[in-house]
C-alpha cells in the first residue's frame, strides 16, 4: 500500500496488490450485483469488460496516427483547441477530448475504432444497460495516456441527464494502471451527497476553483473515504454523476496510464450541460448505441469554427467565457 495525495492534499491509501484492494471486481454478467453495489457505493468495478486484443489495437492506433500528429485536438482539461503537450518520457500529457469527433481526414482508423469497438463495445454496453435499466447513449469520452492529476469534482457540475444525477462515466485501462501512475480515485457513498448546484457564484466561467475547493471541504468536513482501486488491462470503473472522484498525479516516470472514459446517460433521457442547459444531440447510431459527435470535425461547419479557435484563441474563448457568464447571469435573476 503506497500513501499518496490527492490534488488538493486529500490523503489516499494506493493498493499495489488485488488483496491490498478494497474494491470487489464483478463480472459484466453479474448484472444484479453490479447494480447493488453501485447503488450503495456510487461506483463499480468490472473485471475484462474490454478485451485485451482491443486496448492493444487502441494503444497501437494512438502511437501510429494520434501521437505523431502536430495538429490542433480538444483537450480534455481546458475543452480547447491544442497541440499536443509532451513529459520527459514522451507521454501526451493534455488528454484529448471525445474520440468520437476527431478529425476523420487525420485519425480515420483511431476515430473508427474507438468509436465502434470501444465505446459501443457489447459487454461495456451491458454494464450501463445494468445501471440505466435501459439502453445508454455515449455524451462524451476521452482518452490519456499521460497524467498531470485531476481535481476532486461530481461530474454532474459539468454534465448530466436531465434528471439530474442518474448520468454515469465508465473509465476503461487499456493497460494495467501502476499504483504510481496515476491512478483514478472515488469517495465511495458521496454519490447521496449534493455538495452543490452549478450557479452564478460558482459558474465554471469565473468561479471554477471556488467550486472544486467546495468538493474539497465537504469531503474533508465528511471524512470520507477515498479509494484508488487497482485495475488491470480491459478492466472498467462505472461512477455515478454525483460521485466526487479524480485522478492522483503520476509519481512514476516508467509507467504510463493508458485509459478511456466515456459518459452515458438513459436512451430515453435528453443531455444536460453546467446543470442549465439542454444541450441537442448531434449523434449517429453506431452497433445500435445512439453516440453524441459533439463538434464532430467530419462535418464543414464544425472544421470552420475548429479553425476559428486555432487561429484567434483569444478572442474565441473570450466570447465563450462571457456567453456562459451571461447565461449564469440571466439564471439567477429568473430572466
Amino acid at each position: 500500500m503506497i500513501k499518496l495525495t490527492t490534488p488538493r492534499g486529500l490523503s489516499v491509501d494506493v493498493p499495489e496488490t488485488g488483496d491490498e484492494d478494497v474494491s470487489p471486481k464483478f463480472d459484466i454478467e453479474m448484472r444484479q450485483e453490479i447494480r447493488s453495489y453501485y447503488e450503495k457505493n456510487g461506483y463499480v468495478v468490472v473485471k475484462s469488460a474490454i478485451s485485451p486484443d482491443a486496448c492493444d489495437e487502441i494503444r497501437g492506433l494512438w502511437e501510429r496516427e494520434v501521437k505523431p500528429s502536430r495538429a490542433y485536438i480538444y483537450r480534455q482539461a481546458t475543452a480547447k483547441a491544442e497541440r499536443h503537450v509532451f513529459n520527459d518520457r514522451g507521454w501526451i500529457m493534455n488528454p484529448i477530448l471525445n474520440l468520437q469527433s476527431v478529425d476523420v481526414r487525420k485519425f480515420p482508423e483511431f476515430r473508427a475504432f474507438a468509436t465502434n469497438q470501444i465505446l459501443t463495445d457489447p459487454s461495456l454496453m451491458r454494464g450501463f444497460s445494468s445501471l440505466f435499466d435501459e439502453s445508454p447513449k455515449i455524451v462524451q469520452s476521452m482518452y490519456f495516456e499521460g497524467n498531470s492529476a485531476t481535481w476532486e469534482h461530481q461530474d454532474s457540475y459539468y454534465l448530466d441527464s436531465e434528471r439530474i444525477g442518474t448520468m454515469c462515466a465508465a473509465w476503461i485501462a487499456v493497460e494495467d494502471i501502476s499504483a504510481t501512475a496515476g491512478r483514478f480515485f472515488v469517495c465511495p457513498g458521496s454519490h447521496k451527497i449534493e455538495v452543490g448546484r452549478h450557479d452564478f457564484k460558482n459558474n465554471i466561467a469565473e468561479h471554477h476553483e471556488a467550486y472544486i475547493q467546495s468538493v474539497v471541504e465537504k469531503a474533508k468536513k465528511l471524512k470520507l473515504e477515498i479509494r484508488a482501486p487497482k485495475l488491470e488491462k480491459g478492466d472498467v470503473l462505472f461512477w455515478n454523476a454525483w460521485t466526487i472522484h479524480g485522478s492522483l498525479d503520476s509519481q512514476d516516470e516508467q509507467r504510463s496510464r493508458s485509459s478511456i472514459t466515456c459518459h452515458a446517460i438513459p436512451a430515453s433521457h435528453r443531455f444536460l450541460q453546467h446543470q442549465t442547459r439542454i444541450v441537442p444531440l448531434k449523434s449517429t447510431v453506431i452497433n445500435g448505441i445512439e453516440v453524441h459527435r459533439p463538434k464532430d470535425l467530419a462535418k464543414a461547419r464544425y472544421r470552420a469554427i475548429f479553425t476559428l479557435e486555432s487561429k484567434f484563441p483569444s478572442i474565441f474563448y473570450w466570447l465563450k467565457r462571457n456567453a456562459i457568464k451571461w447565461r449564469f447571469k440571466l439564471r439567477s435573476t429568473g430572466a
